[in-house]
């Protein structure tokens, strides 16, 4: 896989759930962010990230809890948040940042 920098650098949104196994509410998030996939399309790119197999990346973005989404474009961040976010909410957030100007 390339590095997360790689990741995030190109001009197509990412959107990155940053997750761990043994976490309820990501479980509860993955259906959300499966009916945002369908409903963006090609908007934004989705990413899973397990922080237990990503320490150091963790550790880095200082995420402190899980799930942890985090949405970038051209390498910067654009949102963060910590929780479950609605279907509407997420969506609504992630088109307001990529919606052409």
């Amino acid at each position: 896989m390339s590095s997360f920098k790689d990741l995030v650098a190109g001009e197509k949104p990412v959107l990155i759930d940053f997750s761990a196994e043994w976490c309820g509410p990501c479980k509860m998030l993955h259906p959300i962010l499966e009916q945002a996939s369908q409903e963006l399309g090609e908007e934004v790119r989705i990413v899973k990230i397990d922080v237990d197999r990503n320490p150091a990346l963790a550790q880095q973005l200082r995420i402190q809890g899980v799930p942890t989404l985090m949405l970038y474009k051209a390498g910067q961040i654009l949102w963060r948040q910590s929780g479950v976010v609605p279907l509407a909410q997420l969506i609504q957030t992630v088109r307001s940042y990529t919606a052409s100007v």
